[in-house]
């Protein structure tokens, strides 16, 4: 088994509707995104998954969500943009380029600050 891992990042306002604190104004971050890509082969080249690739797709969801209020997004309409949220939303995306026999993404950790992540995974 093979893990490919890609980093990107965003940055983007929002706030936590129903949030008893702070995080209940509008406020920004300067999130960082990672994914991970399990790959059961490599390719007569001995790669798993071309990194470029992977960046390819990842970058293209960090343009959808850089420099945007995550709140007016149609993926955030009913639930709110926390941490949590968004790397939910950023696996499904993937699933739809990386879910098959031999390769799958398999996680996606957002960095919300330089000490908080999250890591969400598909059972």
């Amino acid at each position: 088994m093979y893990k490919i891992n890609v980093s990107s990042s965003f940055s983007a306002a929002h706030k936590l509707n129903n949030y008893p604190g702070l995080c209940k104004n509008l406020h920004g971050h300067n999130w960082k995104v990672r994914i991970q890509i399990n790959c059961i082969k490599v390719d007569n080249l001995g790669m798993a998954i071309d990194f470029g690739i992977a960046k390819k797709h990842l970058s293209e969801l960090m343009a959808m969500f850089d420099h945007q209020y995550l709140n007016d997004l149609d993926c955030f309409k009913d639930i709110n943009p926390t941490s949590e949220n968004i790397a939910r939303v950023i696996f499904n995306e993937l699933k739809k380029s990386f879910y098959s026999d031999e390769s799958k993404i398999s996680e996606v950790e957002v960095w919300e600050s330089d000490h908080s992540s999250i890591i969400y995974i598909e059972d």
